[in-house]
């Protein structure tokens, strides 16, 4: 695993153009990550909002399903495709507590999300300017505004916490 170090704010830290209603997501968002810490997940949570709306939250699921892609956001992209009837989430915005990885970025580009917030960067295999920048890859049809920092100590410590736990 690769989250114990995935716990700065990042040079992007602080409230970077938040939008209202964008902390109560983020909480939406935490109260997620802890129910996944509850069933042994590292606490990962993610929402997917339509117009400040929440259509879908969820936390890791990697654990309790024995999935290694039941990643938070992938599960929040695939309950708000179905809840809006197509694989295109327009006018949608993911909240995630941690940066997303590779496979989660790529999915986020797929799903043509035009925004993304996180919280806590992740310097071990954050994909949207950690380690790499899939999001903002310009091979790619579609590039997401991508916003960093909301409530990155409380995002960072929760994972912080969870794996100090385990030493």
């Amino acid at each position: 695993m690769t989250y114990p170090e995935a716990v700065n704010a990042g040079p992007d830290s602080g409230n970077n153009g938040s939008m209202p209603g964008d902390e109560e997501m983020m909480l939406l968002a935490l109260d997620a990550a802890r129910r996944a810490q509850e069933h042994g997940d590292v606490p990962i949570g993610a929402v997917v909002a339509h117009h400040g709306t929440p259509l879908a939250m969820a936390g890791n699921r990697r654990e309790i399903d024995r999935d290694p892609t039941a990643h938070a956001e992938l599960i929040v992209i695939r309950e708000a495709a179905a809840t809006l009837g197509g694989w295109r989430l327009p006018e949608t915005t993911l909240y995630v507590t941690l940066e997303p990885c590779a496979m989660c970025a790529g999915a986020i580009v797929l799903a043509r999300i035009p925004r993304i917030v996180f919280g806590a960067s992740d310097p071990k295999a954050g994909a949207a300017g950690s380690i790499m920048n899939i999001l903002d890859d310009p091979a790619l049809n579609h590039r997401p505004r991508v916003e960093s920092g909301l409530m990155a100590e409380e995002c960072g410590g929760l994972l912080r916490q969870f794996f100090a736990s385990r030493r």
